[in-house]
């Protein structure tokens, strides 16, 4: 019996394929995923909502709109004293003994570059920047297998998911492309997204996102949470009375480096 797919999966191909291709039918998918045409077409639909592609007669193209997840080297020139210090923050709140989920991104990089040496703990990851700019550590690295992203620097897929799947964190710690009172916290890749997902739903203990100031009130392409799905964020500038209030009401503390971290 031939393999099928649940509906992230399919999509993800979907993408995968309109990334080399650029335009694709129906019938090519529903033999490509072993699925209807009518099944491929409610996902298709899905995807258009979502501004990945738009569907045309018997088929579909890429979305010249659809904003691909940025260059981690672009990103990692952005707000870098920022990121710098929030990492450091995040560090500081890892206890000996845990076992810590740490998605991509080059704000969670610098997390994983502060986790002092001698750190009795186990961080698990899909941040394949951070995972080989580490040099001699104590604390145990395990990098989720799975599919390269280049553009993240990282891997991702359903191969990786598998693998969180079989473990319970104590905490995580996710960094973010968009952080909206509305519609949540976002990231522009649907693969990562499948990653943060179920980093979330394993982990045991709190969830804290790393976001500095630029990512607040802006939305990306796929959720990975809602607001009340985390426990706390970490930013680097006071938020505005409207988003301190909408956080307090949903229990989601807000913690400031200005405040809470002693910088040089």
């Amino acid at each position: 019996m031939s393999k099928q797919f649940i509906p992230a999966q399919r999509r993800e191909r979907i993408l995968d394929y309109l990334n080399l291709h650029k335009i694709v039918r129906s019938s090519e998918l529903s033999n490509l995923l072993n699925v209807s045409e009518a099944t491929v077409r409610r996902d298709l639909a899905w995807m258009e909502n979502e501004g990945i592609l738009n569907r045309t007669h018997g088929g579909a193209v890429l979305s010249e709109s659809f904003q691909f997840e940025p260059e981690y080297t672009l990103r990692a020139k952005r707000q870098v004293q920022e990121k710098r210090d929030i990492g450091r923050l995040a560090a500081d709140m890892i206890n000996d003994g845990d076992i810590v989920f740490v998605n991509s991104g080059t704000t969670t990089s610098q997390l994983i570059h502060n986790i002092r040496p001698n750190a009795d703990i186990t961080i698990v990851t899909n941040n394949l920047s951070a995972a080989l700019e580490i040099n001699e550590s104590s604390f145990e690295l395990i990098l989720v297998g799975g599919v390269l992203q280049p553009k993240l620097n990282s891997v991702a897929g359903m191969f990786a998911v598998d693998n969180l799947n079989q473990i319970y964190a104590d905490q995580a710690f996710i960094g973010v492309d968009g952080i909206s009172i509305n519609q949540g916290y976002t990231v522009p890749s649907l693969a990562e997204a499948e990653i943060v997902r179920m980093m979330v739903e394993q982990t045991k203990g709190p969830v804290t996102v790393l976001a500095d100031i630029t990512k607040w009130e802006s939305v990306s392409n796929f959720v990975v949470a809602d607001i009340d799905q985390v426990n706390r964020i970490i930013t680097d500038d006071e938020l505005g009375p409207i988003a301190r209030e909408a956080l307090a009401d949903f229990q989601v503390e807000v913690i400031y480096l200005a405040t809470d971290l002693n910088l040089p």
